[in-house]
């Protein structure tokens, strides 16, 4: 399975990453030593990350937020996420993520 780091400040959104993906990471930060070797990345967007800058560190990123901050998500497509989408459909879908 692909290794999946979580970056969020939300306790909850980890809890629920790390139910359905055991061996998930979690990172709080950019800094967090956990997104090296990241094979997915799944970024909350309420935790004031630039996308652009997780982008940058090559691995696929999936960003996800609100459903009314359409803004938000399609900023995210814009900086290279390869997916952006409502919180909901995230944790639906985590498993197909990783694929």
């Amino acid at each position: 399975m692909s290794r999946l780091v979580v970056l969020t400040t939300n306790l909850m959104d980890a809890s629920r990453v790390q139910s359905a993906v055991p061996d998930a990471a979690v990172a709080r930060s950019l800094a967090d030593d956990a997104l090296s070797g990241a094979e997915v990345i799944l970024l909350d967007l309420t935790s004031g990350i630039d996308p652009a800058e997780v982008v940058a560190l090559g691995a696929p990123v999936v960003a996800y937020g609100p459903h009314v901050d359409r803004d938000a998500l399609d900023a995210a497509l814009a900086a290279g996420c390869r997916e952006a989408l409502p919180r909901s459909r995230v944790f639906q879908r985590l498993p197909d993520l990783l694929g």
